[in-house]
C-alpha cells in the first residue's frame, strides 16, 4: 500500500485516533509529570545549596562578630559587614534583639543603617527568636529584589544577644532555574516527540492488520474473497488473520456450491409441470416458480413477500393453508380459478419440517385435462352404451316378437327380420368404427405415406358414391377439374376422408340439392373442399362436431343410420397424415368441410 494512501487510511480510522490519542496523552502526562518533578526538585537542590551557603556564610560572621553586638552601632562595625559583604557578595544584616538594624552591608553607612525599618516581625527574625535560625524567601522592601534570607541567633548563656542574617539576590538563581528548567522541557519535548512518533508506529501497527482484516470482511460480505490477506505478524492478529483467509476460502467454496444448488433447484423448479408455491407461518410468500404463476396469473419475481391472498384472492386456497398449518400433516383439495378459461387446480399442502410449523409448501397440479377427459370418458361410455343398447333392444323386441309367434305371419315375419338385419348392420358398422377409432387414436393404423394424385382419389370418391347420390336425387359436381396436386397421405384413409364428408353430405342434403368437391393449394398444403346444399349446422353445434358421438339431431342421424363417428374418424385419420379439418355453415344454406393435407 502506498505511503500516502497509507495514511490516510491511518488518519480516517476512528480506532487510530482512539489509541493514539490515548497512548499520546498518556506519553504526554508522564513526560509533564516528569519534567515538573525534575525542575521543581532542581529547583530545590539549587535553592538548598543557596541555603546552606547562607547558612555556612551567617555561622561565619555570627562567631566573627557576635560579642561586638553588645556595644550597639558603630561606623566601624558597619564598614566591616560592608567589606564581608563585597567579599563574600552576600548581603550580612546585624539586628538587635529589638528588631533594630545595627549594621547592614548593602547601606554605605551608618547614617543610612539608622533609617531602615524595624526588622523583628520579619519571618526570619520571628523563626530564629523561637528555634535560633530562621529562613525566608521573599522580596526585599529595601532593595526590591527577591532574596533567600537565614537568619542566626546569636546566644550566650542561653540568652539572645541579636541575630546576624545573610541574603542573596534569587534573580540569578532563578535566572539559572529557568534555564535549566527549559534545558529540561527541551529534552522532555524531544523525548515526547520521539514518543509520539513511536506511539505513531506502534499504533499503525496495530491498526494497519486490524484494517486490513476490516477491508477483507467488508470484502467478504460483498461475495469478493480474498485469498489473501496482507497481514504478516505472527502475533494474535496474524492468526486471526489466517483463520479469515481460511473462512474465506471455505465461504467461497461454500457459497459456490449454493449457488450450483440454487440453480440445480431453479432449473427443477423451473422446468416442472407442476406449480409450486410456499409460505411462511403468517401466510407470505416465500418462493414461487414459473408454472405456479402461469397457473395464478402473477409474475413469481414480484410476490415474494407479499401476503397470499393479495397475490391469489382464493379463500379455497387460503382454508387449505391454514389448515396444513394448525394440523402440521398433508392436505389436498380442489381449487377452481378462473384465468383465461375456467381452470381447474389440484392442490398438495405439504407442511414444513418444524414446531410449530414454519411454513406450508403447496403443489399444484393443473388437473383440467384430466377431469375434462374423465368427462369424455363418461361420456363417451355413455354414449356407447346408448348407441349399443338401441340396436341391441330393437333386435331383441323383433326377435322376441318372431319367437312369440309372429314367425309363421307370412306378412310381418319378412318384415321384422329385415328390421333386425338392418340393426345388425347398425350395429356392425358402429364396432367397425369403434375399432377403427380406437386404432387410430392409439396409433395402431399403420398408414403407408406416398405421393398420391389428388384428382384421382377424388374422382374414384365420386365414383362410389355415385348410386347413393342418384338415389337421393343429389348432383355430384368435381370442380377439382385436370389439378395435378401431388400429397404425401395413405390412399386409404384419404379415401376414407372423403367417403365420410361425401356420404355425410348426401345424408343431410335435400333432394334436388348439390355436393361439389373443390381443390386448390395454399403454401405446402392441399386444400380439399367438399360443400353441400343441405340443411346447414347451427353456430353453438359446429365446436362439438368431431367429438365422438355428438349428433346435431339425433333422431335423424338414427333415421339415416349413421354411428355418429364418421367425423371424429375424419379428423383423427387427418391428425394422423399431419392435416387438418375444419367447418363452416349456416343453417339452411348448407355447410363445408375443409380437409388440408400436406403436398408431397
Amino acid at each position: 500500500m502506498p505511503l500516502v494512501a497509507s495514511m490516510g487510511c491511518m488518519w480516517s480510522s476512528r480506532l487510530f485516533w482512539k489509541l493514539f490519542l490515548t497512548y499520546a496523552g498518556l506519553v504526554l502526562l508522564a513526560l509533564s509529570v516528569c519534567v515538573a518533578i525534575v525542575s521543581g526538585w532542581q529547583e530545590e537542590q539549587l535553592v538548598e545549596q543557596v541555603r546552606r551557603r547562607l547558612h555556612d556564610s551567617a555561622t561565619l560572621l555570627r562567631d566573627d562578630l557576635g560579642e561586638t553586638l553588645t556595644t550597639g552601632r558603630s561606623e566601624a562595625l558597619q564598614q566591616k559587614v560592608v567589606l564581608l559583604g563585597e567579599q563574600t557578595k552576600t548581603r550580612f544584616t546585624l539586628v538587635a534583639t529589638d528588631g533594630v538594624v545595627l549594621a547592614d552591608s548593602e547601606q554605605p553607612g551608618l547614617a543610612e543603617v539608622v533609617k531602615m525599618e524595624n526588622h523583628l516581625s520579619r519571618k526570619e527574625f520571628v523563626l530564629a527568636s523561637h528555634s535560633g535560625e530562621g529562613t525566608s524567601q521573599r522580596v526585599s522592601p529595601t532593595l526590591g529584589e527577591p532574596f533567600l534570607y537565614v537568619a542566626l541567633a546569636i546566644k550566650q548563656d542561653n540568652f539572645i544577644l541579636g541575630y546576624v542574617r545573610a541574603a542573596q539576590s534569587m534573580a540569578s538563581i532563578q535566572q539559572e532555574v529557568r534555564s535549566i528548567r527549559q534545558l529540561i522541557w527541551s529534552v522532555g519535548l524531544l523525548v515526547g516527540f520521539s514518543g509520539l512518533v513511536i506511539t505513531y508506529w506502534l499504533t499503525q501497527r496495530i491498526i494497519r492488520p486490524i484494517k486490513e482484516l476490516t477491508v477483507a470482511a467488508e470484502d467478504i460480505a460483498t461475495g469478493n474473497y480474498p485469498n489473501r490477506i496482507e497481514v504478516h505478524s505472527s502475533d494474535e492478529v496474524g492468526t486471526l488473520a489466517r483463520s479469515f483467509e481460511h473462512m474465506s476460502r471455505e465461504l467461497q467454496s461454500r457459497e459456490k456450491q449454493l449457488r450450483v444448488s440454487g440453480q440445480q433447484q431453479d432449473a427443477v423448479l423451473g422446468g416442472m409441470a407442476e406449480g409450486v408455491l410456499a409460505v411462511d407461518a403468517r401466510q407470505q410468500v416465500l418462493f414461487a416458480n414459473a408454472a405456479a404463476g402461469r397457473a395464478l396469473s402473477f409474475q413469481p419475481d414480484e410476490i415474494v413477500g407479499s401476503p397470499l391472498l393479495e397475490v391469489v384472492r382464493s379463500h379455497e386456497l387460503r382454508e387449505i393453508v391454514e389448515q396444513t398449518l394448525r394440523s402440521g400433516e398433508l392436505c389436498q383439495g380442489d381449487l377452481s380459478w378462473q384465468a383465461d378459461t375456467m381452470r381447474t387446480l389440484n392442490i398438495h399442502a405439504t407442511p414444513l419440517p418444524g414446531d410449530p410449523c414454519p411454513g406450508v409448501v403447496l403443489v399444484l397440479h393443473d388437473v383440467t385435462e384430466l377431469k375434462h377427459l374423465e368427462g369424455l370418458r363418461q361420456q363417451f361410455i355413455a354414449n356407447v352404451s346408448h348407441e349399443l343398447k338401441t340396436p341391441l333392444s330393437s333386435i331383441k323386441a323383433y326377435t322376441e316378437t318372431l319367437i312369440n309367434g309372429a314367425l309363421g305371419d307370412s306378412e310381418s315375419a319378412p318384415r321384422f327380420l329385415r328390421r333386425i338385419d338392418e340393426q345388425a348392420d347398425r350395429l356392425h358398422a358402429l364396432i367397425l368404427d369403434m375399432l377403427s377409432l380406437a386404432r387410430i387414436e392409439a396409433g395402431g393404423a399403420a398408414l403407408e405415406l406416398s405421393e398420391i394424385p389428388l384428382q384421382q382419389v377424388i374422382a374414384a370418391c365420386l365414383t362410389d358414391c355415385e348410386e347413393r347420390a342418384k338415389a337421393a336425387q343429389i348432383e355430384l359436381q368435381n370442380e377439382a377439374g385436370s389439378d395435378s396436386t401431388i400429397v404425401r397421405a395413405d390412399e386409404e384413409s384419404l379415401m376414407q376422408i372423403l367417403d365420410n364428408l361425401v356420404d355425410n353430405a348426401i345424408k343431410y342434403t335435400p333432394s334436388g340439392g348439390a355436393i361439389v368437391i373443390r381443390c386448390h393449394q395454399e403454401s405446402t398444403e392441399a386444400v380439399i373442399e367438399v360443400s353441400d346444399t343441405g340443411i346447414g349446422i347451427a353456430p353453438e353445434h359446429l365446436e362439438r362436431l368431431f367429438e365422438r358421438f355428438y349428433r346435431v339431431d339425433k333422431a335423424r342421424s338414427r333415421e339415416l343410420g349413421g354411428t355418429g363417428l364418421g367425423l371424429s374418424i375424419v379428423k383423427h385419420l387427418c391428425q394422423t397424415m399431419g392435416g387438418s379439418v375444419s367447418v363452416e355453415s349456416k343453417l339452411g344454406q348448407g355447410s363445408t368441410f375443409q380437409v388440408r393435407i400436406p403436398l408431397a
